[in-house]
């Protein structure tokens, strides 16, 4: 029996069941730091998709940009279904995330061809409302992409306040990461992106409480030998892949960061070999 959401599982998860997502979906969270190196999409995208990751990641209205590309090779699109205020550098008197389409939340999906949809699942201190609104979308897009055929990611996202800085910041703390992966696992993600937590060797529980492929997901930018070692050490814990951005898109070469982590994810190449990949030594 034809089966679509495997179908679609399959064209970004591999043969081997692992992923390299590259997230550009950054745009439609109004935070104008996340723009550096996005300026000119067409020309990121032409540049991510020569490279060849697994994925990229993208919304509604720049996908038309990964999906014109000329070609039966190209990464599969991953399709952000939300947008927020999350990541503003201040916070907000009212937080919300909402569903871009309500009434239809993965139509863009399925008319853009997207491989798999994603969502995220909030927790904040003191923001219950925020964690219910995202409770609320991923059970809305759980019943729409059973419908359809579509593969569900969900990215659960233990947040703090940071007075010093403003906004939210991620929060580490591994009973946290553990509790709402698998709260999302619950709601019937196919696939989960989740935080690393505090120290790596702990992200076995998080890999056992997804109980589906989990991906690691990038945040902030850092030194490239910061990101080649910690990325080692959560795909050592038993993680499926990677999901990052900026520490891809705002580097100098990205096309050599993507080679080194397709090493790392389909090869198991360590950091030391990633690291040798990016500087073309190896």
């Amino acid at each position: 029996m034809f089966n679509a959401h495997k179908v679609r599982l399959n064209r970004f998860l591999g043969t081997d069941g692992r992923c390299l997502d590259v997230a550009i979906d950054h745009g439609v969270f109004n935070e104008y730091s996340f723009l550096e190196g996005l300026e000119d999409m067409p020309a990121v995208v032409k540049s991510l998709a020569a490279a060849g990751p697994d994925a990229i990641q993208m919304n509604v209205g720049q996908a038309d940009v990964l999906q014109t590309i000329p070609g039966a090779r190209k990464p599969a699109l991953v399709l952000r279904t939300d947008a927020g205020n999350l990541y503003n550098a201040t916070t907000h008197r009212v937080m919300f995330n909402q569903l871009v389409h309500w009434d239809e939340p993965i139509l863009g999906a399925l008319k853009l061809d997207a491989a798999c949809v994603v969502c995220n699942l909030l927790l904040m201190p003191g923001e219950p409302d925020l964690h219910r609104q995202t409770v609320l979308n991923a059970a809305r897009l759980r019943v729409a992409c059973d419908h359809y055929g579509m593969p569900l990611m969900i990215e659960p996202l233990v947040l703090k306040p940071n007075e010093a800085k403003g906004g939210y910041q991620v929060d580490g703390n591994k009973k946290l990461i553990v509790g709402l992966v698998r709260q999302a696992r619950e709601l019937g993600a196919d696939v989960i992106k989740a935080d690393p937590t505090e120290h790596a060797e702990d992200y076995h529980e998080v890999v056992q409480a997804a109980r589906c492929p989990i991906l690691v997901r990038g945040g902030g930018k850092k030194p490239i030998e910061t990101v080649f070692r910690e990325a080692a050490a959560f795909l050592a814990q038993g993680a499926h892949g990677l999901v990052y951005g900026r520490n891809i898109y705002q580097h100098p070469n990205p096309a050599r960061i993507i080679a080194a982590f397709m090493a790392m994810i389909h090869g198991g190449a360590d950091a030391d070999r990633a690291l040798k990949i990016y500087d073309g030594t190896s």
